[in-house]
């Protein structure tokens, strides 16, 4: 096997969006890589919250960049009444940060990947087309569209959808923290998110037929799912991955004793990644000629 040398701590790189907005992409290197990642958060979380993540791919050999969402930890705006973006702005800064991880490098393959909302603006990222991505990466990741959810909670969720909309227009963002749902989130976000949540289907202004441009994609998909995650039910993957008729997938279920945790929801698995890290490395392994094999303990 490969030798991987880890780096002590994380690069912190400087991004640049298109319409001057600044945040720091976070990187880990591992020597000999021959891919890297670049990981999309959650709704609401800081970059730094994946760091561990970031560790332990890099000792499986992956570079792993994990980008840092506008609005959130070392985003230099925050969401307001005089700050606002959606969908088509976060995409932009993806590619701004994709492009910054790759100056960081030479010749490696490039996986786009995600947690949550996370894995899919990588979906709609590569669908786009206009950047050389070789797979794609998700976990605890599908459609929040209404009909998904059991039974019991979809009237909560078409109510939730219908009022968080209309709670940022008059807050002048979404104020997350204080809900205990996501972070402080800009107007635009959440209505694209609550769009694609009442209506089953990615719909922004200003962009292009997502739902035709993710039907023509092409790239693996690795889809993971923690076992106790109620925020995403198998019928939500399902109708994500609907979506993609032609892209070849594969589908990974993690349970708590994989963790060695009691439980291990859709965010409780980022206490302890590394069989998160151990299931990516090894599909990139099978899928990336000349990437490094995973260690056996």
């Amino acid at each position: 096997m490969t030798a991987i040398t880890l780096s002590s701590t994380p690069r912190l790189v400087p991004v640049a969006a298109a319409d001057g907005g600044c945040a720091q992409l976070l990187m880990q290197f591992a020597a000999a890589a021959r891919c890297g990642v670049l990981w999309l958060p959650a709704m609401g979380v800081a970059a730094r919250h994946y760091a561990a993540l970031a560790a332990h791919c890099a000792e499986l050999g992956l570079t792993f960049a994990v980008h840092e969402w506008r609005g959130v930890g070392s985003s230099a705006v925050r969401a307001g009444r005089v700050h606002d973006w959606g969908y088509r702005e976060l995409l932009m800064d993806v590619a701004a940060s994709f492009a910054a991880a790759r100056m960081q490098t030479s010749n490696l393959s490039w996986i786009v990947g995600g947690h949550s909302l996370g894995g899919q603006l990588a979906l709609l990222f590569a669908a786009q087309g206009t950047a050389p991505v070789d797979g794609l990466a998700l976990i605890g990741s599908g459609t929040p569209y209404w009909r998904n959810f059991p039974w019991r909670w979809r009237g909560l969720s078409r109510a939730a959808f219908a009022l968080a909309p209309l709670l940022a227009r008059v807050v002048g963002h979404y104020p997350g923290r204080r809900l205990g749902f996501a972070g402080n989130e800009a107007r635009g976000v959440i209505r694209d998110w609550t769009r694609s949540a009442r209506s089953g289907r990615y719909g922004f202004d200003g962009m292009w037929d997502a739902e035709s441009a993710l039907a023509r994609l092409r790239q693996p998909v690795l889809v993971m799912h923690a076992g106790d995650d109620r925020l995403v039910p198998q019928a939500a993957i399902d109708h994500l991955l609907a979506k993609m008729p032609i892209a070849p997938r594969m589908q990974v279920g993690l349970d708590a004793a994989d963790f060695g945790l009691a439980r291990v929801g859709h965010f409780s698995w980022m206490q302890a990644p590394r069989p998160v890290a151990r299931v990516l490395s090894g599909w990139v392994a099978q899928m990336v000629p000349g990437a490094p094999a995973v260690p056996s303990s």
